[in-house]
């Protein structure tokens, strides 16, 4: 079948794709990187009748045998839920070694719950100072901290007249909405998990925000907050479903 091509540029006609994330320039030159990270967070019930407590130990267990980055959640919202989070460079990851691990005992009797089944990568704003910590060590460190066991994830949709935006604007909403996530994480009482997942989320959503703090309230406080905002008030066309847990286990994986 012949195609036609407008000439988007490059040299046979063909738009040049540069799919690299892009940090703030460092001694006048730009941050580049071809990695990123990406998370998957899998929410299922234990069935009724089964020990909860020893189904989440083999699951904990289980991450630790295989060596899976990984945290563990109790589901705040339902007494037999319990939550996966894992994250790779590598998605394969998921599919590859997480997945086998419900074709055991006793995960393989679990039920997931779909609606809750939550998946994005990082990615950057083209101002990050430090590229690689933003990208990779940064959300890991997040999730991983033993003293910040609450969180809430939630999926997210803007909607298109937000893209239609002139650049100008659209940077003054994004930073009041940057400023008041700053403002929550240097207080130590909301740290952020920013992932995009256009194309990879069942929903058609665009990003995945995970909240992570030593307190509940604090993480109800920040979505509350953000309300006011110029983006959330008027460029946001889905949020949710919010999944809310408490951190019971953590692996980190492979040591670099």
């Amino acid at each position: 079948m012949a195609h036609s091509h407008g000439n988007h540029g490059g040299s046979n006609g063909a738009p040049k794709i540069d799919t690299r994330e892009r940090g703030a320039p460092q001694n006048g030159e730009p941050q580049l990187m071809d990695r990123r990270l990406f998370m998957q967070l899998l929410v299922f019930q234990v069935p009724t009748g089964a020990s909860i407590a020893a189904n989440q130990q083999a699951l904990i267990s289980a991450l630790k045998e295989a060596d899976i980055p990984s945290v563990v959640y109790a589901d705040a919202n339902d007494p037999r839920g319990v939550a996966l989070l894992t994250f790779s460079e590598d998605p394969a990851l998921f599919v590859e070694s997480v997945r086998p691990l419900f074709e055991r005992e006793p995960m393989r009797d679990w039920t997931l719950r779909p609606d809750l089944t939550m998946i994005g990568r990082t990615y950057s704003s083209g101002y990050e100072k430090d590229l690689e910590f933003w990208l990779l060590d940064r959300p890991r460190q997040t999730v991983l901290n033993e003293s910040w066991n609450w969180a809430v994830w939630y999926p997210l949709r803007r909607t298109g007249a937000f893209e239609q935006l002139e650049p100008r604007e659209k940077g003054g909403i994004l930073r009041e909405h940057a400023t008041i996530g700053r403002a929550y994480g240097d207080q130590d009482l909301a740290h952020d998990v920013r992932l995009a997942c256009h194309g990879l989320d069942m929903n058609d959503n665009e990003f995945l925000i995970g909240l992570i703090g030593a307190k509940l309230h604090p993480l109800s406080h920040v979505v509350q907050s953000m309300r006011g905002t110029v983006q959330t008030s008027q460029y946001i066309q889905q949020m949710g479903p919010f999944f809310v847990g408490r951190a019971i286990g953590r692996h980190p994986g492979p040591q670099k």
